[in-house]
């Protein structure tokens, strides 16, 4: 597994933050490689929430599910992801003085058998600068 940590300050209440995260669509906004996300089931407590996804890296298409594991309002956030990538996607919402840090944590399987070895160092490269560019457009996003 590899795992991607990053944070980001976003001027923005916790709460507005929280929800726009807590929609599976707007993964569609912030998340590169994202193409498509569709049929989506919530759940009253949100846990066991899921919905399909396509996503494209390193020029190759994937598809999967994700699903909610951990929900804890306006401070917590935990999906996991099965399919073509599968990966754990942590997200944690800290209230700041008229802002939002979110801390970002990614563990996910480089699919080395589509992939091939020698492709995994670049993957792992690219993904970083993904994750940086994710935040980045969350930030913008919220902060416009």
């Amino acid at each position: 597994m590899v795992k991607v940590e990053k944070s980001v300050i976003v001027k923005a209440p916790v709460e507005k933050v929280f929800d726009y995260m807590a929609k599976a669509e707007s993964n569609m906004e912030w998340l590169p490689g994202m193409m498509d996300i569709r049929d989506f089931q919530d759940t009253d407590n949100h846990i066991g929430a899921h919905f399909r996804w396509t996503y494209k890296m390193a020029g190759i298409r994937f598809e999967g599910e994700t699903t909610t594991l951990e929900w804890v309002q306006n401070k917590k956030m935990v999906t996991q992801s099965k399919g073509g990538i599968n990966s754990k996607w942590d997200f944690t919402f800290e209230p700041q003085k008229d802002a939002t840090r979110l801390l970002l944590s990614v563990e996910y399987e480089v699919p080395i058998p589509v992939l091939g070895k020698l492709a995994e160092a670049v993957i792992r490269g690219q993904n970083e600068r993904e994750a940086e560019m994710a935040l980045s457009n969350l930030k913008a996003r919220m902060e416009a």
